[in-house]
Formats: structure tokens, sequence, C-alpha cells
């Protein structure tokens, strides 16, 4: 990363960790095809098995029950359309009536859901951006077999969910439960039998490893119906050759990963020595989700009267990268949905901005995010204050 830059944006996409650049290049090296029995080939799909044993080994899961995709995205489609076809748990052929999906899921989820030809109905979340559990209930109660999508953090807010209560509840009605775990993978700890989950999905660039790799974990892999066919690979669920370089890559970055949930309080000391010195520049700033567990990475603030675009181009002037929510599209400053779904007021929802740190964030980059964000606080201020020279009563004597 440019040292003339501060990049506080890990939640969008954390940047290559050096030994994983390393790790690609030593795979793109190798040539080979993973499904080959020749010695190149043998090369190839030894980086794909240690990737898959690094994965497996993030989220408490065992390498078989590991499916790599091309990332989050395609293993969200693929692990919702699978239990939309298969929802009982134990790999039970039993179709789903229904899709229950949290106000807060990520948009990747939202799509998928409501391309099955199944009744989407929204489970909504409180104030504190935390699932609301007798609503759930009462949803759950009306009957039919459901597939549940919940998020274990927030991408925007980084508030965690109870999934583990939440599948218990899923499976007591004989539903299933599809977990979207980008976000806190690498961030605190996860074990897939724990959270009761029957299908997780975790993705490499959220890890610093490189863009175009995902996964999705599987309790029991008789629930998966692949989406592409024609090849053998990954056990005949998901076809096509593996991206070799990105899945070593990737199981590099989750091995890293696993190794920062043990020192996640550095980070969490970092985010809250941010939050305290954001309420001394503006004490009006408010922070989403700030009295909810949390991911130690992640800040969603906003001061009335500011807009979050205008946030995110004065910072980037300043050298400093944030952004407004979840990177969903080139270029896009993402609606305030999410917070919108918390009961956030439409105008401050739309002045707040996310600020997310990462694997190589330092004291340095929260002074200076915090020196830019007062100089742009009080050059707003002046000129909220200031009179209008072509107003007629600036022009009165």
């Amino acid at each position: 990363m440019d040292s003339r830059w501060t990049y506080l944006d890990y939640n969008a996409t954390a940047p290559v960790r050096p030994e994983v650049v390393a790790r690609v290049a030593e795979a793109m090296t190798i040539g080979g095809n993973p499904s080959s029995v020749h010695r190149f080939g043998r090369l190839a799909c030894a980086f794909v098995d240690r990737a898959r044993d690094a994965v497996g080994g993030l989220v408490g899961a065992e390498a078989e029950q590991v499916l790599f995709t091309s990332g989050a995205t395609e293993a969200n489609t693929l692990g919702l359309r699978s239990l939309a076809r298969h929802a009982a748990p134990g790999g039970r052929a039993c179709a789903a009536s229904r899709i229950l999906i949290s106000a807060i899921e990520h948009d990747s989820v939202l799509g998928a859901a409501h391309t099955l030809d199944l009744p989407v109905e929204t489970v909504p979340v409180t104030a504190g951006g935390v699932l609301d559990l007798g609503a759930l209930d009462k949803m759950l109660g009306a009957g039919g077999t459901p597939v549940v999508a919940l998020m274990l953090a927030n991408n925007e807010t980084g508030v965690l969910q109870p999934v583990a209560e939440v599948a218990t509840r899923v499976h007591a009605v004989g539903g299933t439960l599809h977990c979207d775990a980008v976000q806190a993978a690498g961030r605190v700890p996860l074990d897939l039998d724990a959270l009761g989950a029957d299908t997780l999905v975790v993705s490499s660039h959220k890890l610093g490893g490189p863009m175009g790799a995902g996964a999705l974990i599987v309790r029991n892999l008789t629930l998966v119906s692949p989406m592409l066919v024609g090849g053998g690979q990954e056990r005949g669920l998901r076809a096509g050759t593996e991206n070799v370089a990105g899945l070593a890559g990737f199981g590099l970055a989750a091995e890293l990963a696993l190794s920062d949930v043990a020192n996640s309080n550095k980070i969490k000391a970092l985010r809250d020595d941010l939050e305290n010195r954001l309420h001394v520049i503006a004490p009006a700033a408010q922070v989403f989700g700030a009295d909810a567990e949390r991911i130690p990475n992640t800040t969603c603030l906003a001061l009335a009267g500011l807009d979050n675009e205008t946030q995110v181009i004065a910072l980037d002037l300043a050298g400093v990268a944030v952004s407004a929510g979840a990177a969903c599209s080139s270029g896009k400053v993402a609606a305030p949905r999410v917070l919108r779904a918390m009961g956030a007021p439409e105008a401050l929802a739309k002045a707040a901005i996310r600020v997310s740190l990462g694997w190589a964030s330092t004291a340095a980059d929260i002074d200076r995010f915090c020196a830019a964000w007062s100089e742009f606080v009080a050059r707003h201020a002046a000129r909220a204050v200031a009179p209008n020279p072509y107003s007629r009563a600036a022009g009165a004597q």
C-alpha cells in the first residue's frame, strides 16, 4: 500500500498481504491442471489441498466440507439455491416453501433469494442492528419449511448476529440456515458446529488474499445442488478448473487471518480510540450499533448535516480511503438500506460513512483519519454559519 495513503476500507477489500503475493507467484510458476495425474498436476493439486485445509481450519470445519467458488457472491447463490431444494437438516430431501432473510443481508444474498421462485419474507432488526428474535419466532411459527439467511457480522455496521440461537430455532421447525460469514472470518473465532449453520460463506479478498476466490462450507455435502456442471471438480459439486493461484493465496490468507483472530484486541483498541476521538471532534456524531456486540474493526458513523458522498470524496483528497457503505458496484455510493432497517432517519443514514481496519492498520492511520475528518467537519461548520454575501439581508446597511 502506498505510504502516502491511509487505507481504511477493509470491509470492501483488504490489501493483499506480501506473503500472499509470493505464494500466488509460486503457484503460477508450477503450471499444471490440478485434475491431471502427472507431476505438474500433483503439484497444482497440492496447492488446492493445502488451501482447503486452511480455509476449513479458519471456520472450524473439515477440509472435505469446503467447496471452492469464484467468490462469496457465487457461494451465497450456491448455498441458498441448494438449501431451497433440500431444506431439511441431515440431507433429507424436502423442498423449501419460503425464504426468510434478515433486513440487513448483503445484496448478493438478497439477489440470490429473489431468483428462487419462492416467497421471500424479510425479518426485521432492532434499532441496534440485531435480528429481532421475537419477529423471527412469529414467522417461523407460520408453518412451512423455511430457509433462513442470516449473516454473522454486518458489513456496514459490524454488528454480530445471534446465528447459533437462530440455527436452533430454525432446525426446530425443520428448516435450514444459510450464513454469510464473510465479514466475521479472521475477526472473530468461527466454528461451524457451534454456529449451527447448514451452509457458511467466506471470501479470500476480505482476508488479504486475492480477489476471485471464495468458499461455501457445507455441514452435509448431500445438501448441495450444483449450479455449474460438466466436470468432476470439487467432488462434482462445482464444475470448472480450479483457480490454483487464487486458491493458493486464499489458503495462506486464511492461515494468517486465523492468527489475526488471536490479536484482535489490537484492532479493537485502534477502533475504540477512533470512536473516542470522533466524539471529541463532534459530540453529536453517532456510531451505529455501538451498544451491540460488533466485530472489532468496524465503525459506521454519521453526523447530521453532512453528506456521505461528499465526506468520502473530501477524505480521498486528503489521502484517506473510507466508504459510504457496501462496495456492491463500481463507483456506487450505496443507499443506506441497512441503516434504514435499523430505524435511522433518512437524513442521518445519508450522512453515514464506514471506517474499517485490518491487518496493516496502525495508530498513525487513526491519527490521519481523525485529522482529515476534523478538518472537514470544521469547514462544514464554518460554511453553515457564514452569511451569504448575495442575500438581501447581507446586503442591507
